[in-house]
């Protein structure tokens, strides 16, 4: 065999392999199995119309009440709770809420007390477990 046989040889091993093509990308192939690649397709923008955005909105502002929040929203479940005589225990107020305990404490301390500028007392009972209560109730 002569060089110019293996050059020949090569080139048509070469050339029944194919030229190299690199991976598809990443996007490409994510594309579908994305969680957001419904909105990608219809260009950001949710189903539905202005309408139902409006009575969405519509029923949502007839709910509220005047200066506590929304009727039969947590905040409000939570408040009445802290108002009671006795306030209330985290565990009450997790049941109350489905919040978990360290959700309970941000939410007293950032919004009950900052944002709304209520006093709140914290005390343990008898039990050890942590009561809750507004001040002067």
């Amino acid at each position: 065999m002569n060089s110019t046989e293996t050059n020949a040889t090569t080139t048509a091993a070469l050339a029944t392999q194919g030229a190299h093509v690199g991976p598809k990308k990443a996007t490409e192939a994510k594309a579908a199995s994305r969680k957001g690649a419904a909105k990608a397709k219809t260009g950001g923008k949710v189903a539905g119309t202005k309408k139902s955005a409006a009575k969405v909105t519509a029923k949502a502002s007839s709910a509220k009440v005047s200066g506590k929040g929304r009727a039969n929203s947590k905040k409000v479940a939570v408040l009445d709770l802290l108002r009671r005589k006795d306030g209330a225990t985290l565990g009450e107020i997790a049941k109350a809420t489905g919040w978990q305990n360290h959700s309970i404490r941000g939410f007293i301390s950032g919004t009950v007390g900052k944002r709304m500028g209520l006093k709140v007392e914290s005390a343990k009972n008898d039990g050890g477990e942590r009561t809750y209560k507004i001040a002067g109730k």
